[in-house]
């Protein structure tokens, strides 16, 4: 099997959990009724809270946690991959992860992916991000085996680290994701060009849920979830911030043609780093 019906949902989560799992039911719902095998969510689909305080008080451990649960249950009724782009998951008092998960079509996990690079940074326009002083990095890379393809998992800041993909091509990834909650501002500048670099260089599709619009907690993300093949080509976009599902056929035969075109991976040799500047023994 070769061939499938990937969807993106895209998210506006909230401060609310419970709300916020009820919105992404309801868009999982409707991307499953359209025909998707496959569906991803957005990088923090249970919660956005900027609070650091009030986040640790309402995430809970992974054994524990409701939306979890609530979507392996969904998972299993609706009989679809259910890729969850990440939850706050917490980890120990004043320590969470960001975590994503792959829930199989009978409800099981199959795979988790704790977000490895952290989005510390201070933009122009005066907004300061420290994720590193709220989560933990994780510190392991992860392919994962579906019926109809194998798949890369990342989340959000991880894009901006090309040997991540590479080594989950490497691997025969043929699909990498990046679900996100980019901000607009580094979104309108970098999120295409970004997720079409990724999918370029390693010939695969990249399939990137995200959160999009101003927030409850004041903050506001770019939008724009997207489906790009192989050949860089976006075949698939919500082309806005608003939420709502996009869905894409995707046959994974395209990356093998891909890599055939362009064997950039096979090409690959290893090298040193000289330092210039040093006198040349003839």
């Amino acid at each position: 099997m070769t061939i499938f019906t990937a969807a993106c949902v895209q998210l506006r989560s909230s401060r609310d959990v419970a709300a916020n799992g009820a919105a992404a039911e309801a868009l999982i719902r409707e991307a499953a009724a359209a025909g998707a095998d496959y569906v991803q969510t957005p990088e923090m689909t249970n919660l956005l809270e900027r609070s650091r305080e009030d986040l640790m008080a309402k995430i809970r451990v992974e054994a524990d946690d409701p939306s979890l649960a609530r979507f392996q249950a969904l998972a299993a009724e609706l009989g679809i991959w259910l890729h969850i782009g990440s939850l706050a998951i917490l980890l120990e008092p004043g320590k969470a992860a960001n975590r994503g998960f792959l829930i199989g079509p009978d409800g099981s996990l199959k795979a988790r992916y704790d977000k490895i690079h952290m989005f510390d940074v201070d933009l122009p326009n005066g907004e300061s991000w420290r994720e590193s002083a709220t989560y933990r990095p994780g510190c392991e890379s992860l392919v994962a085996d579906l019926p109809f393809a194998r798949l890369g998992m990342a989340v959000c800041y991880d894009v901006r680290f090309p040997a991540l993909f590479r080594a989950q091509a490497r691997s025969g990834a043929g699909v990498l994701t990046m679900p996100a909650a980019f901000t607009r501002q580094t979104g309108e500048a970098h999120w295409h060009v970004l997720q079409r670099a990724r999918a370029i260089e390693n010939g695969a599709f990249v399939i990137s849920s995200a959160q999009g619009g101003k927030h409850e907690d004041g903050r506001e993300t770019y939008g724009h979830s997207l489906i790009v093949n192989p050949w860089g080509v976006v075949i698939a976009e919500l082309d806005h911030d608003e939420p709502g599902f996009v869905t894409a056929r995707i046959d994974t035969e395209e990356t093998l043609k891909a890599r055939q075109r362009i064997p950039a991976i096979a090409n690959e040799r290893d090298f040193t780093l000289t330092q210039t500047g040093k006198e040349i023994e003839a």
